[in-house]
């Protein structure tokens, strides 16, 4: 089997994992009697376990060199946590869960986004086609299961989640071609903290952390509010996968994009892209084509906006801190960023409505695209 093929398999399974949890997380919690606010609380518990996981992993990465090891770990200990799903009843049963569960799986992603950039050498460029290929995982299982569940019963969630799970850890057993060790490390080249303190590096992370508590609505509520509305499971599924879809075709072109803008263009761009989605969203949910263009804008909200990321990251930290920083977009923006976007989405919508929350994380993509401007331009060299 190829480099390639074992680099996307692992991509492949661990997002279908978030392709169940994401939209389905809420309507299981829902049929299982929990509130509104519970259940972006619950949801919150999922994203702040990206604070602390994907650092202190980074960490031990970058001390020890051997990443794909800790993956392997991480992908076990999630399956081993996950467990506790089918015994959970109460609440606190379910946070405890929860927080177990993902403080593993959490952790291995931006560790193995390492693992693909050093596996890959010179050919960086191949990244985005590698990524996509969990993008069609998250297409496949979240259109699935949305059948599987309209015809069969969300009950069927924990049993779905478990398969996928055992999936990822059978997956991340793979043999990969990192150079970790074998590469002299500089001893003049600045810390972390000495790369972080750069002007357009603390901008880039605030303008991810918004980015992503402008999604907290989205990951928490959409379903439920979809369905609120009349939308079937089965359509609700479709509708997320087209979104994870438009994300794949951007992945295909985008190191045609990167060799002709920077990453500050693109990331104004998409932010701008990103508002508009969610006022869409907001105000024309029940207008199905309209909604299918705003799920369309998913190509840029997640894709394009993720791909520049790494990229960012890739140029701006060397090899010694690439675990701690990949980990610091992580934690900052999915975890933090995620917790933040979910809870105060939870406060909004018990005192407002559905639409309410969409308007602010209008509001707030607009605020991270502000934070851009002052990005200098010349980052637009070297392909990922």
């Amino acid at each position: 089997m190829t480099l390639f093929s074992k680099l996307s398999i692992f991509y492949f399974v661990y997002f279908s994992l978030l392709g169940v949890m994401a939209p389905y997380l809420g309507l299981y919690l829902e049929k299982q009697g929990f509130s509104l606010f519970e259940i972006a609380q619950l949801s919150s518990l999922l994203m702040l376990t990206k604070i602390v996981a994907p650092m202190l992993w980074g960490t031990l990465a970058d001390r020890h060199q051997n990443r794909i090891y800790l993956v392997r770990l991480g992908a076990m200990m999630t399956m081993v946590c996950y467990l506790g799903f089918f015994v959970a009843e109460q609440f606190w049963h379910y946070a405890l869960i929860i927080v177990l569960f993902s403080f593993f799986w959490n952790a291995i992603l931006p560790q193995f986004e390492v693992v693909t950039l050093l596996s890959l050498g010179g050919q960086k460029d191949r990244y985005s086609r590698i990524r996509l290929w969990g993008s069609i995982g998250f297409i496949i299982s979240v259109v699935a299961m949305g059948w599987a569940f309209e015809k069969l019963g969300i009950y069927l969630f924990p049993l779905s989640l478990l398969v996928i799970v055992a999936a990822i850890f059978l997956a991340s057993l793979f043999q990969f071609n990192t150079v970790e060790g074998r590469v002299a490390k500089p001893l003049t080249a600045p810390g972390l903290w000495q790369q972080i303190k750069r002007r357009d590096t603390q901008l880039f992370f605030w303008s991810c952390f918004l980015l992503q508590a402008s999604h907290g609505a989205y990951y928490t509520y959409f379903s439920i509010f979809l369905a609120s509305i009349g939308y079937e499971k089965t359509q609700i599924g479709w509708l997320w996968g087209l979104g994870v879809f438009a994300e794949v075709i951007i992945f295909i072109i985008m190191h045609h994009w990167f060799a002709r803008h920077s990453i500050k263009m693109i990331m104004l761009i998409s932010l701008a892209l990103t508002s508009l989605r969610w006022c869409l969203t907001s105000y024309y949910a029940d207008v199905f084509w309209v909604l299918v263009g705003s799920q369309c804008l998913h190509a840029f909200s997640f894709g394009a906006m993720h791909a520049a990321a790494i990229k960012f990251v890739d140029l701006n930290f060397d090899e010694r801190t690439q675990g701690r920083a990949q980990a610091l977009y992580s934690s900052l923006s999915f975890g933090l960023g995620g917790a933040v976007g979910a809870f105060l989405s939870g406060v909004i919508v018990v005192n407002t409505s559905y639409e309410m929350i969409f308007v602010v994380s209008a509001v707030m993509a607009v605020l991270a695209m502000i934070l851009v401007f002052p990005f200098r331009s010349r980052l637009n060299t070297r392909l990922l």
